[in-house]
């Protein structure tokens, strides 16, 4: 039988502006409540977004019984510890990335999905994009041949000396906050496990990398770069340098029309077609699915955790000045 999801905010987080939208936009879903640790800032935050309901604890989210679905934007220290606490009480739970700081992290949310018969996705936004699909596509029909070079970039300028991702033990840093994007799309498309990895890092006063620059070697041979800092101006992209070809992607986590991929080869370029697609209304959609009409999610936790072990052991290679092999 058809069914409309109750989502609840797990705090108010700045990030929740962008799912707001794309929530009140999708037909199967409704957003009903909010949680702060403050009630106060939890009824002012609901009165502002018009959302029905506000909590001062995310105890009480949790313990709503009507809330079906829990949005986890907490910071990333938190996401494992009360991802796990929401499927306890029967929620599934789309939380940001990284999904965990550790893969023993994940591996115990993957435990408590399954001891609930709930699900836990990672929200990595761009892998539902039709940019992104239409990326793979473009790779599986062979229009590069044998990928062999993967390079990307995620790098901005924080100007916050109060935000979260200052602090270490927050799982602060530029690799856990957008150097997790190029890694994740390295992933997706050398379609191998990481063999091994080398980094090198820029510390920040606070002891996180405020500059990462890493490198993975997968049991397939293929070879993938990445930078990300929090010390850098703004820049993104993706490279993929296959035996035919080459494909860039000038925008490939947040997709603008202005900027589309394109293949080039000794003699031609040809930019990639797809439809404009909301960004965020795609994992949302993508774990309604996987709730309502049991399909897999588009990222499983196992991949998730995979994704995880490979940026855990960057931080370790560039601790320890050595090639690391991840491990989950």
């Amino acid at each position: 039988m058809p069914k409309i999801l109750k989502w609840g905010l797990l705090s108010t987080a700045r990030i929740n502006r962008a799912l707001i939208p794309p929530l009140r936009a999708s037909k199967r879903n409704e957003l009903i409540a909010v949680a702060s640790r403050d009630l106060e800032r939890a009824e002012a935050y609901a009165k502002f977004h018009a959302i029905p309901r506000f909590y001062g604890s995310y105890e009480d989210l949790l313990a709503d019984p009507e809330i079906d679905v829990i949005y986890n934007p907490l910071p990333n220290h938190l996401h494992a510890d009360w991802s796990i606490r929401a499927a306890r009480a029967g929620k599934h739970v789309l939380c940001e990335k990284p999904l965990a700081l550790t893969p023993n992290e994940v591996a115990r949310m993957a435990e408590a999905a399954e001891q609930s018969g709930t699900r836990i996705v990672e929200a990595f936004m761009y892998r539902h994009h039709p940019q992104t699909l239409a990326v793979q596509k473009a790779i599986q029909e062979g229009k590069i041949g044998k990928i062999q070079l993967i390079r990307g970039s995620f790098s901005f300028t924080l100007q916050r000396p109060d935000d979260f991702r200052w602090i270490p033990e927050y799982g602060g840093g530029a690799l856990w906050d957008v150097g997790c994007y190029p890694v994740s799309f390295a992933h997706l498309l050398a379609g191998s496990t990481p063999k091994e990895v080398f980094g090198w890092q820029v510390t920040a006063s606070g002891g996180v990398d405020e500059t990462f620059v890493g490198q993975i070697h997968f049991s397939n041979g293929v070879l993938a770069q990445f930078d990300c800092s929090f010390n850098l101006p703004h820049q993104t992209g993706m490279e993929i340098r296959g035996s035919r070809g080459t494909l860039i992607i000038p925008a490939p986590f947040k997709p603008d029309p202005k900027q589309k991929p394109f293949i080039l080869t000794d003699h031609h370029k040809e930019k990639l077609s797809f439809k404009s697609g909301d960004l965020y209304l795609g994992e949302i959609e993508d774990l309604t699915d996987a709730i309502l009409c049991g399909h897999s999610p588009r990222i499983s936790l196992a991949e998730s955790q995979e994704n995880i072990a490979t940026l855990d052991a960057l931080l370790r290679s560039a601790r320890e000045n050595r090639v690391v092999s991840p491990h989950l």
